[in-house]
């Protein structure tokens, strides 16, 4: 039987775009650091640059290997990225530079962590004055929490770290004699952040009384269309699957002028939700091409892709589509360069200052919802850690077949959501 002491860290990504309000967590004790989050973070346009580059490079290293496993696929790489950045701050030796290696964390620790504070604060000044999917305004916040076991120690420096850049305090928690209530306060702030999209993250088991630490992060969206759809041009089409087959589905219609470029074997369009800070990128590969287009698929050629996008007058057509997705990272990230944080020889000293917490579970769950008016979404992810020109007439594109598609950032070139659209209907 495993004696070691457990810790648990829920990271939670959520782009959201629906109400959702502000609430406040359950009531817990709080033990905060004396070091207030940095507002005003002294961060390069280079380091930030360099922060969202590996981002997405990371991003789509993980889309290719979770792309093995057949019909749709959502996640949040940025979610996932920073989820696992907080888990970094405590992470030293071979250690680290695996995770470094693996989750393209270009920069040094201290300068990686005040961009992810410098990033998540320009999310806060987007959309000013644009509007919600719903009858609210525009939305993208960035919110952390830390539930720890009451009067276990943790290095001040670890808590430091946590404060000054992704605002977060200490919660207390007694997780030895109230495992099951420990779990439920969290799932319930979980809930409650997500408009109660994603409910019971932490399954019935996974706090016990080994249990020390869980982080939470929030990431909140909530953005229409620039140019929204007319449910009275939505109509049935037909939807061809990548076995040849076929499925009825939503087709929702509009024609306006969209960034939009062909490549050799894909077109590529871009939809820009209200205010044009945000967009979502669809990759729509040529019959037949799916399979190779989608091997071939990285941050270099999405870059390619944006750099040759140019307004052009398009007939859309697109499914209405809304699935979720669901999978287990461990085995994932340990493929992709990580292993050793998941055994024994892991070393996360810079969390207590001994060698006794290694990573047991990573666990990532979405959610997304398209339709005429914009888009909704969530994510979660969980790592459990346990001791050890002139006009023309308009092109036509239909949206009939398999196709891959991001929300992103502009400005900063950041990946928020990848997925993939096999069958609408599924």
């Amino acid at each position: 039987m495993n004696t070691r002491k457990t810790i648990i860290f829920i990271l939670v990504g959520i782009l959201l775009m629906s109400v959702l309000g502000c609430s406040q967590p359950v009531s817990s004790d709080v033990i905060a650091s004396d070091k207030p989050r940095d507002t005003s973070p002294e961060v390069s346009q280079g380091t930030l640059d360099e922060l969202a580059t590996g981002n997405n490079e990371f991003a789509f290293d993980l889309y290719r290997v979770l792309a093995a496993e057949k019909g749709n696929l959502f996640y949040s790489p940025y979610s996932i990225s920073e989820a696992l950045a907080m888990t970094y701050a405590g992470a030293r030796g071979s250690t680290e530079e695996q995770m470094a290696a693996t989750l393209h964390f270009l920069l040094p620790q201290d300068d990686l962590h005040q961009a992810f504070n410098k990033l998540d604060l320009e999310f806060e000044k987007r959309g000013e004055g644009a509007a919600g999917k719903d009858d609210e305004g525009f939305r993208l916040n960035v919110v952390n929490a830390i539930w720890g076991q009451k009067d276990y120690k943790f290095l001040p420096g670890f808590l430091d770290v946590l404060a000054e850049n992704y605002g977060a305090g200490l919660r207390l928690l007694n997780f030895i004699e109230q495992p099951e209530e420990s779990r439920i306060i969290i799932n319930d702030w979980v809930s409650e952040q997500t408009e109660e999209r994603i409910k019971d993250l932490i399954p019935q088991g996974s706090i016990d009384a080994l249990t020390r630490l869980v982080l939470t992060n929030a990431i909140y969206f909530n953005a229409a269309w620039q140019h929204t759809f007319d449910e009275n041009a939505t109509g049935d089409g037909d939807f061809y699957l990548l076995d040849g087959s076929k499925v009825t589905v939503e087709m929702m219609r509009q024609t306006e002028g969209f960034n939009y470029m062909e490549g050799d074997d894909y077109r590529a369009i871009e939809l820009p939700y209200d205010g044009g800070e945000l967009s979502m990128l669809i990759l729509f590969p040529d019959e037949d091409a799916f399979m190779s287009f989608e091997s071939s698929l990285d941050s270099d050629l999405v870059s390619d892709t944006i750099s040759e996008l140019r307004n052009t007058e398009i007939a859309l057509s697109m499914p209405k589509y809304e699935f979720e997705s669901s999978f287990g990272l461990v085995k994932t990230l340990a493929e992709m360069g990580m292993p050793v944080a998941f055994g024994s020889e892991a070393d996360f000293s810079g969390m207590t200052g001994n060698r006794e917490l290694y990573i047991g579970d990573v666990i990532h769950k979405a959610f997304v919802s398209v339709d005429e008016s914009g888009t909704e979404a969530a994510a979660a992810t969980a790592v459990i850690m346990e001791m050890t020109a002139m006009p023309l007439p308009p092109l036509e594109l239909t949206l009939d077949r398999p196709f891959i598609f991001m929300i992103r950032d502009r400005a900063t070139d950041s990946t928020l959501f990848i997925g993939r659209v096999s069958d609408p209907l599924l």
